[in-house]
């Protein structure tokens, strides 16, 4: 399967090997080997995250860094994965980062199939999506902080996570990190100058909220972009939409996204039951030690299918977390963007013209 999908993360270039290296031993198994290659300069295997990094340190600059090592989850699942480090020569002639992180295949984040205990009840496949989106968002939301916030530093400004090779805007990605909740309009800001003056995200991460807002700010009045929405609609974002939500308190624009994040649509909410329920007797059977067998037994084999991706890319729900080191995260399932929260988020508020 191909790789994916694609984590991002900004900081700036003075502080990047910084940053690159803090997150190293939180994506790395402890003891793993670790392949580094730097152009023509390095290309070896070592067993220790000090040595790689001693190596990227003493090489980066002249050219860029790549690494490959396994990961793990919590649950003990385990897959490899690439991690790179560009220079900002590299990223001014070909945008890629300028850090990036992405499994070697999406069938480790996106399960293709599950064991679920069905007990007695029907198969429903919005159920099982949902237990899908459970399974998905964890893995999604640890491995964005694990890249984006390893520690307390707050070296990486901002950060995100999508399905497609390159990083989108921000309201078009699965998931967002910024590392001061308070700036949270910078997605939107963000967004509509990297889609309105066709510019390369990774390229304007790190403009501060003032020149976003100048830029903007500067565009003709009436002017709209249409951010990816991947279930088909098509919900225009307008620049006065995006410089009322700049004039408006982080704090209530957070409060707003919370709201519009915890109003599941009604699909979602008539599976929630059932979804519970099968979690609950999934639970009960692995403390018993019940063994999965494809041909009976209480834990049943469930191959994911186009039923299963249309419902998550139409009613997959929405995640705000706000973290102890004054961060946010949104996310949601990859099969979708974060571009509905937002527009819901908006309409709330009276914002959208």
């Amino acid at each position: 399967m191909k790789p994916g999908p694609y984590f991002f993360a900004w900081c700036d270039e003075a502080e990047r090997v910084d940053a690159f290296a803090a997150a190293l031993p939180a994506l790395v198994i402890p003891g793993m080997y670790i392949s580094v290659t730097m152009g023509s300069d390095v290309d070896r295997t070592v067993s220790f995250v000090d040595e790689a990094v001693a190596m990227i340190r003493a090489h980066f600059g002249r050219t860029d860094a790549e690494t490959y090592f396994a990961m793990e989850f919590d649950d003990r699942r385990s897959f490899y994965g690439h991690y790179r480090c560009f220079t900002g020569k590299s990223e001014r002639l070909k945008p890629r980062g300028p850090i990036h992180m992405v499994p070697a295949s999406a069938a480790d984040i996106l399960p293709l199939e599950l064991y679920p205990a069905l007990g007695s009840g029907p198969r429903s496949v919005e159920a099982e999506a949902e237990l899908t989106w459970h399974i998905v968002l964890d893995y999604l939301e640890d491995l964005l902080l694990r890249l984006c916030a390893p520690d307390a530093s707050r070296r990486v400004s901002t950060g995100g996570c999508t399905s497609a090779w390159t990083w989108l805007a921000p309201v078009s990605m699965c998931a967002t990190y910024n590392a001061d909740a308070r700036d949270i309009a910078r997605d939107l800001a963000l967004s509509w100058v990297s889609l309105h003056d066709k510019e390369k995200v990774s390229l304007i991460a790190g403009m501060s909220l003032e020149a976003l807002h100048a830029r903007i700010d500067a565009a003709p009045a009436g002017a709209r972009v249409v951010p990816t929405d991947k279930s088909g609609r098509s919900i225009p974002l307008s620049r006065e939409t995006v410089l009322k939500a700049l004039a408006m308190p982080g704090s209530a624009l957070i409060e707003a996204l919370v709201a519009a994040a915890d109003v599941p649509d009604e699909a979602w909410r008539a599976a929630e039951p059932r979804a519970e329920e099968i979690h609950n007797l999934t639970v009960q059977a692995r403390a018993r030690g019940e063994p999965f067998t494809r041909g009976g037994g209480s834990l049943t084999w469930v191959k994911l299918t186009g039923e299963h991706v249309y419902f998550l890319v139409d009613h997959a729900r929405f995640h705000v977390r706000r973290l102890p080191n004054g961060g946010i995260l949104l996310a949601t399932h990859p099969y979708r963007t974060l571009w509905p929260l937002w527009a819901a988020t908006l309409s709330a508020l009276g914002l959208m013209s």
